[in-house]
Parts: C-alpha cells; sequence; structure tokens
C-alpha cells in the first residue's frame, strides 16, 4: 500500500508536465538557476523510429479512410490533392523557430514523400499560407484548436471574409488550389512545429485521423509529433503520378495496389485482414476521457467505458493499451489503486505490442517518477535509460526532457552530481524548446520536488 501511494504521488506530479496556465511554483525559477541556461536545442531530419512492414493490403484501406473521410465522420465525394507544383508562403513575423522548422519539413517532403514543394519567393501567393497569430485570436474563432487548415483561403483576412461560407468546406473540393494553415505564434517552438507536421500534411492529402494507426500523426493520440515514415509513404502515395484528383473511392482503391507494389516493396506480404475500426461510442468515450474542460468525475467516467469497450470490441491492439493510459489519468485524482493498476496494465500492452518505443515510454515516464520518490534511483535509470532513446528518437522535445531531468534526479540520489549537472543541462536545453523558458521553471521545480525530502 504505501509503495502505490508514493506511485499515486509521483504520477500526479509527473502528470502535470505538460503546458498548463497553472500557478507559479513556489520554488526554482528560471531566473533563480544557479547556471546559465543552455541553448535551446531542436530537431533535425527525420524521427528514428522503428515502424513495422504493414502489409499493402492493409496500407491501402489506411489510405482510403483517410482520403475519403473527415475527423467529424462526413464523407468526401472524391479524392483531393493539389496537381503540380506547390509553393509555401509564411503571413506576417514568424516566431524564431517557425522558419528552421519549415525549411526542415519541406525538405522532408520533397525527399521522403516525393512532392514537388518548396518556399514560396518573396512577395508570391503560396499554394499553401502559414500564418501564426495570437492563440487568443485563434480560438476566439475556432475555440479548442490548437491549430487548424483551411481551403480555398490565403491568410488570415480571406479567412475571415470567407469563413462562414462554402468555400471552406472541404466537401464541396474538386482539387486543391489554395489552403492556410493558422497555427498560434506565442506558444513553445515544440508546439508550433507540432503545428505545421499535422496540419501542412492535412492541407497537402490525407484530413482524417484514425486511433487505429499508432505509427502515425493522423491519429488523435497525440503520442506521434513529427511525420513518421509511414505517414511519409501514405503522402508518397497520394502525390503518386498514377492518381489525381477527382477521382472516386472505386477509382482509387483499384490503383493502389500496383502503386503500393511499386513504393513499397516490402509490404507485399500476406494480408492479415483488415484492422477493425474505432467504434463512435469508443471515440466518444476516449474524446471524454481526455477533454480537460470535462469533470474529473466524467472523465473517469468516460475512461472507464473506453476500457470496457475495447475489450468488448476484442481490440488487443493500442486502442486498448492507450484506453489504460487514459484511465490511469484520469483516475489519479480520485482512485490511486485504479491509476497505477491502469498505468501498469497500459505498460504491459505497449511492451507486448513491440517495445521500448514512444507508447511505453508514455508509461516510463510514470513508473521513474515512482522509483524516485521512493528512494530507488537505481530502478529509475532502468526505466528512464530504455525511455529516453525513444523519445528522442521520436522527436518529442516535452517527453524527452521530462525523462532527463527525472534522469538527472536520479543521478543526484548516487552521488554522480558531475553527471547529474550535466544530464540536467541537457534537459534544460530540451525543455527551452518544449516549453519555453516560463513554464520550463515550473517543470524544473515539479520534478525536483519528486525527491525524498524535498
Amino acid at each position: 500500500m504505501m509503495l502505490r501511494a508514493t506511485l499515486l504521488a509521483a504520477a500526479m506530479a509527473v502528470a502535470s508536465c505538460a503546458p498548463t496556465g497553472g500557478p507559479q511554483a513556489a520554488r526554482a525559477s528560471v531566473a533563480t538557476m544557479s547556471d546559465a541556461l543552455p541553448d535551446a536545442r531542436r530537431f533535425t531530419g527525420a524521427p528514428k523510429i522503428a515502424v513495422p512492414v504493414q502489409p499493402n493490403g492493409q496500407l491501402a484501406r489506411d489510405i482510403m479512410a483517410l482520403s475519403f473521410q473527415l475527423e467529424t465522420g462526413r464523407a468526401l465525394p472524391v479524392f483531393t490533392r493539389f496537381e503540380g507544383p506547390i509553393t509555401v508562403a509564411v503571413e506576417g513575423a514568424a516566431p524564431p523557430t517557425l522558419t528552421p522548422d519549415l525549411n526542415d519539413l519541406i525538405a522532408r517532403l520533397r525527399a521522403e514523400a516525393g512532392i514537388d514543394i518548396r518556399r514560396a519567393a518573396k512577395g508570391e501567393m503560396g499554394s499553401i499560407t502559414v500564418s501564426a497569430l495570437p492563440r487568443k485570436t485563434l480560438q476566439r474563432f475556432v475555440p479548442g484548436a490548437a491549430c487548424f487548415v483551411v481551403p480555398r483561403v490565403a491568410g488570415w483576412k480571406d479567412y475571415l471574409s470567407k469563413r462562414l461560407g462554402p468555400a471552406t468546406d472541404w466537401t464541396t473540393l474538386k482539387t486543391r488550389r489554395r489552403a492556410s494553415v493558422f497555427l498560434p505564434a506565442d506558444v513553445s517552438p515544440q508546439e508550433i512545429r507540432d503545428c505545421l507536421h499535422e496540419e501542412i500534411a492535412q492541407a497537402l492529402g490525407p484530413l482524417n485521423d484514425l486511433y487505429r494507426m499508432p505509427w502515425s500523426v493522423f491519429n488523435d493520440d497525440n503520442t506521434h509529433v513529427a511525420l513518421t515514415s509511414f505517414d511519409m509513404l501514405v503522402l508518397r502515395a497520394t502525390y503518386d503520378r498514377d492518381l489525381r484528383s477527382g477521382m472516386s473511392q472505386a477509382d482509387l482503391a483499384a490503383r493502389l495496389p500496383a502503386i503500393l507494389a511499386r513504393i513499397n516493396p516490402r509490404g507485399r506480404v500476406a494480408d492479415r485482414g483488415p484492422v477493425p475500426e474505432s467504434s463512435p461510442q469508443w471515440i466518444a468515450s476516449i474524446r471524454g476521457a481526455l477533454d480537460p474542460r470535462g469533470s474529473e468525475r466524467g472523465r473517469l467516467t468516460h475512461a472507464q467505458n473506453a476500457v470496457t469497450l475495447a475489450r468488448a470490441a476484442g481490440w488487443g491492439d493500442e486502442r486498448l493499451a492507450f484506453s489504460h493510459l487514459a484511465l490511469g489519468r484520469a483516475a489519479l485524482s480520485r482512485d490511486g489503486e485504479l491509476a497505477i493498476a491502469s498505468f501498469l496494465e497500459a505498460g504491459s500492452l505497449y511492451a507486448a505490442r513491440g517495445g521500448d518505443g514512444i507508447h511505453e515510454a508514455q508509461v516510463a515516464l510514470q513508473l521513474g517518477a515512482f522509483a524516485l520518490s521512493s528512494g530507488q534511483p537505481d530502478a529509475a535509470l532502468a526505466v528512464l535509460d530504455r525511455a529516453i532513446p525513444a523519445a528522442d528518437g521520436a522527436q518529442n522535445a516535452a517527453l524527452l526532457a521530462t525523462l532527463l531531468l527525472l534522469r538527472a534526479e536520479a543521478a543526484e540520489m548516487q552521488g554522480a552530481s558531475a553527471a547529474a549537472a550535466r544530464i540536467r543541462r541537457e534537459g534544460l536545453a530540451w525543455g527551452r524548446y518544449a516549453w519555453g523558458d516560463r513554464v520550463l521553471a515550473l517543470r524544473v521545480a515539479e520534478v525536483a520536488g519528486l525527491a525524498p525530502g524535498a
């Protein structure tokens, strides 16, 4: 019972390590840190994660589901994409990290997805316009949206003039000629980069999210924050020379097998049959479990229902594991025993599906905090050292920074002060990118407070 109580306290503290508008920490601030902050670090190149080979039969079904339905469930009558070269313009004053992160993304889209895309010349109207505005401005018009993409508009003023008309309705498109991505300018570099990856990818191709695809940003679990090799393969197929805008579902389904056999020869393996789609009831439950606007009791009820529905459907995949992870988070403040059991079950399920990946690292964060707060630095290091490479490989700076800060505390407890200082500075460098300096101070205080006697 004592160990479980300690795990609960640690899990609740680490669960707060997500950007929120909470109160100022009583101890530790950027201004009072003894050493100058290191330069912020940022990722370049492609994520280094091992995506299992997907049978081309299932990949074709995934592309169909992504291309002919919106996240809201509305059907899209025809396949659409940009035809010809694509340019990307930035409207207004871009935050400092937006330009290099956008340039890196465009380079990846050219190299990995084979898309003819480049930055627009100065004064040139882009096929895609990226507009960064204050978060309050965005949410005044689209409440609850971190960022979003709209067709047939070129920038913010154009959007305001058309937003209530049919021009911004994706279901009326026959081909894509113009789109705008709107994201907040006053958030952390990682939040801006996350928006760039997901929204530009949706401006180019898939408009749906599917919980059953664990290796993709086209998934509302928000586990992957940078386009994966799976996503690039989907986009490469979307812009294949044998496809064109205006195709029907039957047309696309007929052409995809040959396209995928050509561009994804590793996928020429036996098709295990369709992966069951997520039911509307389960989707509603998991969204309710994750909704920050809901009550604690409501989130817990939704999470319990999500687990029940996933089990009843016979899903042994990441959806059941994610349901348990959501249940653990929802139960933290109300039912400690349930929270701990749910985290452990989620970890077991994720491990069985591959192990030591970005999904399991989310659970390892909780377990590492438990070991640290219970005075077991060796156990904490064993968990954290497996999770850190996964967070780094997936290019998730927020998760990576938190894991490194936890590891630094564990090293400090072992008496390795020099190593702890080095690891902590690395965590601070990634934390500046993940959260920004103001929130970084809160995260440092929260992690430091986990050590016994803190």
